[in-house]
């Protein structure tokens, strides 16, 4: 069977977001139990959420350490043990995937087709996402915020992302993203995009080749 790839047009790379795509969001329960480690009033959730992502952008580019970061949120440096347990409970919040999404990037993976993760996280994060499966089997290669010094949706990490998926011609990449403004800088780069919506079958849509339409890896 002769080949080509089936999406609307040929691609060299695909580069995918992680929060949001991959990523389940935290839900109300997680968000509560790390509010209360903070110990934050019960009824003040919403305002542990504004403290919570205010220095957020500071802390994903690798500019502030776990420290920084969480006397930021609080208003006070926490003792080790307390930024200790911040810490795993924040991460714990991040590291749920879809599974839904992870079948249809295994079918993808077996095409050959490369796929670079690009997610704004703090550096513990970071590293916890490298050492699960998914990232060892499916992400040609993935790159942090906080290991790169910069957050999406600015250029340089796009930049970044292009050279880690060896991609000469950002017109042959798809960008998938679970938030608008990320998409926009993408295309204004010119990368194709897809801003995700929670539908693995978008995604399916997009990048896995139909029984009509022959298919060959790279």
């Amino acid at each position: 069977m002769t080949s080509t790839f089936a999406s609307p047009t040929d691609l060299d790379a695909v580069i995918i977001d992680y929060n949001g795509v991959l990523g389940l969001q935290p839900t109300t329960g997680m968000w509560t139990r790390l509010a209360g480690l903070a110990e934050w009033p019960d009824e003040q959730l919403a305002s542990f959420q504004e403290a919570f992502w205010a220095p957020r952008g500071a802390y994903d580019a690798g500019e502030l350490s776990d420290l920084a970061y969480w006397a930021k949120v609080l208003g006070y440096h926490p003792g080790p043990r307390l930024l200790r347990e911040l810490r795993a409970a924040d991460t714990a919040m991040w590291i749920q995937t879809d599974p839904r999404l992870l079948a249809v990037l295994g079918r993808i993976r077996e095409t050959g087709l490369p796929m670079v993760l690009l997610s704004n996280a703090p550096a513990h994060l970071s590293n916890v996402l490298d050492a699960t499966q998914w990232r060892r089997t499916l992400m040609t290669e993935a790159l942090y915020s906080a290991r790169l010094g910069v957050c999406k949706p600015e250029r340089a990490a796009y930049e970044h992302a292009l050279a880690a998926a060896q991609a000469a011609e950002p017109g042959r990449v798809l960008f998938i993203d679970d938030r608008a403004d990320n998409c926009q800088a993408a295309a204004a780069l010119g990368l194709r995009t897809l801003h995700y919506t929670g539908q693995p079958g978008d995604v399916e849509e997009q990048l896995l080749p139909t029984e009509s339409t022959p298919f060959a890896p790279r």
